[in-house]
């Protein structure tokens, strides 16, 4: 496949961040036409509005919207952030039971208007609706994924840059299993430019010039990603701009057919011994969506997490009968 010309995004949802979504994907081009939708009549209209006036600015992009759901028909790619809020103190795993619900309704509704579009579940849990939504749906797995830790990867380099003053371009770092409490990152496979993590030293901080990583800043390092999102919605009440950027990083990929290694969502199947439960891990990316996963070397105690990931999440798909 290729770039996919004239390109629709349907955004469902008209919160912080399904319109953080639809503004960053205007000025960073992602898609030629971006459609938002929710039921909330006069706040839909209001943001499609707001983000219209600013068109000037935006290159060939466009927007639309409103709450009729018929403005999606034909989206190349739907992504979905309506649902439940989360409130300070509250895990991602804790809004399960109501967003599936309300997936459940959706869905269908989804698919019958836009039958060939690539989808992606920004609504938490990711996990669990990623793979919620592929049973809901009938579509290939390839075709369902959630934005998984995409974004907790970035949060991981910001945090690695600033420790060695780099520019972030330059950290090679993944987060992997569920966007969420069980979530770890590789650093067996971290990089900084072309020298492992475990060899890195920066050069200013003693007189004597060496100051690795140790694995207490290892521990955390990943506490402090892990943790991020509850700082920013104990603050603010919402995490909204990087999600939103991180999510049109996302779209870029599928709709130009890029091909690109992200660490979304997707359905697994006997990938280092997990199957029958959505994690994220490095993953292709381009116009069919997951085109394949990545096999990436785990250390011993990263597969035990691994494992743990899985298990955490396998429990509350258990519980909300998702088979």
């Amino acid at each position: 496949m290729s770039e996919i010309a004239n390109s629709k995004l349907a955004i469902i949802g008209a919160g912080a961040v399904g319109s953080s979504l639809a503004y960053a994907s205007l000025i960073r081009q992602s898609a030629r036409e971006v459609v938002l939708y929710d039921i909330n009549g006069p706040k839909v209209e209001a943001e499609v509005l707001d983000l219209a006036h600013g068109t000037q600015f935006t290159g060939a992009s466009c927007v639309a919207g409103g709450s009729d759901l018929d403005a999606i028909a034909g989206a190349n790619m739907v992504v979905i952030t309506a649902g439940a809020r989360q409130h300070p103190g509250q895990s991602r795993l804790e809004m399960a039971g109501v967003n599936v619900g309300i997936l459940r309704e959706l869905m269908p509704k989804l698919v019958e208007r836009a039958p060939g579009a690539v989808y992606m579940l920004v609504t938490n849990p990711c996990d669990v609706l990623a793979y919620a939504a592929r049973q809901f749906s009938g579509l290939p797995a390839e075709r369902v994924f959630g934005s998984g830790t995409v974004l907790d990867s970035s949060r991981l380099r910001w945090m690695l840059a600033h420790r060695v003053g780099v520019a972030i371009a330059n950290v090679h770092a993944v987060i992997v299993g569920e966007h969420g409490d069980s979530e770890f990152p590789l650093w067996s496979q971290a990089r900084i430019g072309p020298i492992s993590l475990a060899e890195w030293v920066q050069d200013d901080i003693s007189p004597k010039g060496l100051v690795p990583f140790s694995e207490a800043e290892f521990d955390a390092i990943t506490e402090s990603v892990k943790s991020a999102a509850y700082t920013v919605i104990a603050g603010k009440g919402a995490t909204n701009y990087a999600i939103g950027l991180s999510g049109a990083r996302i779209v870029e990929a599928v709709l130009r057919d890029e091909g690109a290694v992200l660490p979304v969502s997707s359905v697994l199947t006997n990938y280092r011994g997990i199957s029958n439960v959505a994690l994220s891990v490095p993953s292709v990316i381009n116009a069919e969506g997951v085109s394949r996963v990545i096999e990436v070397p785990f250390n011993e105690k990263e597969q035990e997490l691994f494992e743990h990931s899985a298990a955490t999440l396998r429990q509350t798909l258990d519980s909300l009968g998702l088979d």
